[in-house]
């Protein structure tokens, strides 16, 4: 990976894994916790590609599996989270531009159910049964949900850094609109090309010509 990809991953995960702990696990929501961890990895992921997202999946898990409270194995999350990750950037877009909403949206339901199952999985395995104990259809639903509402705020800010990061054209029109994530998530799935109404286009075009004929007449007189 380049070294604007390491910097960036790295500070992405660090801040996502410090408001995880620190914020979202003391809301004691009902089920799940929203896992800001896997959205920034699948932000990244989308932008990164399979490789990319498998490595940064890799990192982000181990260490969450370091830091504390952490009570199971270590490397058990870091392996959901490189699977997710790659499986993830295999859907990259080829024009690196999402152009619907439904798209990341529909990953980031597979991807929170796919890690819940795949974590009680290797967890069975390693012979830890708590999520058995806690009832696997309420976390995969609530996982489903936290994730998909906390997602409009995370994934297409995460994936604007990581353009700009890469020098990427596309990233150029994001910082006009950077403040609304939430409607450039609704109009493009990723809030990366958000310009001017097409009808305020149309009409600046008009003025400017209407402005060129008067000056023409001007000018014949």
């Amino acid at each position: 990976m380049r070294v604007n990809r390491i910097l960036l991953s790295s500070s992405l995960v660090v801040v996502a894994l410090v408001i995880q702990v620190s914020v979202l696990a003391r809301l004691h929501l009902p089920g799940a916790v929203p896992d800001l961890l896997l959205l920034t990895v699948l932000g990244l992921a989308l932008v990164y590609g399979h490789v990319g997202g498998s490595l940064v999946g890799f990192a982000a898990g181990l260490l969450a599996d370091l830091a504390p409270p952490a009570d199971h194995a270590v490397g058990r999350y870091a392996l959901v989270l490189c699977v997710v990750g790659y499986l993830a950037g295999l859907v990259k877009p080829e024009s690196g531009q999402v152009r619907s909403a439904t798209g990341p949206m529909a990953v980031v339901v597979a991807a929170a159910i796919g890690t819940t199952l795949l974590y009680a999985g290797v967890g069975a395995l390693v012979g830890d049964t708590a999520a058995r104990n806690v009832g696997l259809g309420g976390l995969l639903l609530s996982a489903a949900l936290y994730d998909l509402l906390l997602a409009p705020f995370v994934v297409p800010g995460v994936m604007a850094l990581a353009r700009r990061a890469e020098n990427d054209p596309l990233a150029e029109n994001s910082s006009a609109k950077s403040g609304d994530v939430a409607s450039g998530w609704s109009a493009s799935g990723t809030g990366l090309r958000i310009g001017a109404p097409r009808g305020l286009r149309a009409k600046a075009a008009r003025a400017r010509v209407a402005r060129a004929g008067r000056i023409k007449g001007v000018k014949r007189l």
